[in-house]
């Protein structure tokens, strides 16, 4: 089945965006469903990897510095789990062996970015060698942990589109970064859709990205759910889940998935090259 889901039909600005900058639609999509914060303590872990088992998730973003991140990186590497970076800057580091330092300078960050709804759109030159030691710190456990820098990188609390993060640069060049969600007009106003597409171009000038990206939940209307699926027969769609939530968690190791998926393929990102409308744009 070829035909584009009723929000991308219903939607010039989905279509265009899913045809590229070549104005040509792609036939080949992709659905990544990825589930956040593993690692983030031995109950999340273990949830997610259940979903992994069941092939209800198809990859993870990682976080470091916390209680069961070397644990969860251990079991990553064995089984080899397709996983990027979860960029933490508002949760409190909760690894034993964290650096002090490394502690004072994130709570530094989480309580101007937390301070106010706006305060991560703007920029803070006071705070510019503080976001540059957490971002690198992070990126550099990553490493340690999983034995490569990471190709893909997204955000706890999505803290890694915050204009101090983008406008300097300090998120590898050339990996896939998580955009901004996709709305239709009517879910936001023009002013928020028209910042968001802003930061999309910027990110796709240095980094990759899907074509729409969107959350779970909430898991009602099932319609809803099955619409963001079909999207994925001719883009590449990603799908941000949290199996620490119940009703999350029932849906990705119930199989209700599989049903409302059909035959639309799921994949970890690491595959999302390999879909003909993913690139760098």
């Amino acid at each position: 089945m070829n035909r584009r889901s009723s929000a991308a039909e219903s939607n010039p600005s989905l279509r265009r965006a899913a045809a590229g900058r070549s104005g040509k639609a792609s036939h080949n999509g992709l659905l990544i469903v990825n589930a956040d914060d593993w690692g983030r303590d031995r109950e999340t872990t273990e949830r997610t990897l259940e979903c992994l088992n069941r092939r209800g998730v198809s990859s993870v973003s990682a976080m470091v510095f916390m209680e069961d991140s070397g644990r969860a990186a251990a079991i990553a590497r064995g089984r080899g789990i397709d996983a990027g970076l979860h960029l933490n800057l508002t949760t409190p580091f909760s690894a034993p062996a964290c650096p002090g330092r490394l502690v004072e300078r994130q709570g530094e960050l989480a309580r101007h970015l937390l301070r106010h709804r706006l305060a991560p759109v703007i920029f803070h030159p006071g705070l510019v060698r503080s976001f540059e030691y957490v971002v690198a710190a992070q990126r550099d456990e990553f490493s340690r942990l999983y034995g490569a820098e990471p190709e893909r990188v997204d955000g706890h609390h999505h803290m890694h589109l915050c204009a101090n993060v983008l406008l300097g640069g300090l998120l590898p060049r050339g990996a896939i970064v998580r955009r901004n969600f996709s709305f239709q007009p009517e879910e936001k106003s023009f002013c928020n859709r028209f910042y968001r597409s802003v930061v999309d171009r910027m990110l796709a000038r240095r980094h990759r990205v899907v074509d729409f990206f969107f959350s779970l939940a909430p898991l009602e209307p099932r319609s809803r759910v099955q619409r963001i699926f079909s999207m994925a027969r001719e883009s590449v769609v990603e799908v941000e889940t949290h199996p620490i939530n119940p009703g999350e968690y029932e849906f990705l190791t119930g199989g209700e998935i599989f049903r409302l998926a059909c035959d639309v393929p799921i994949g970890p990102a690491s595959t999302m090259s390999k879909a003909g409308n993913s690139r760098s744009r």
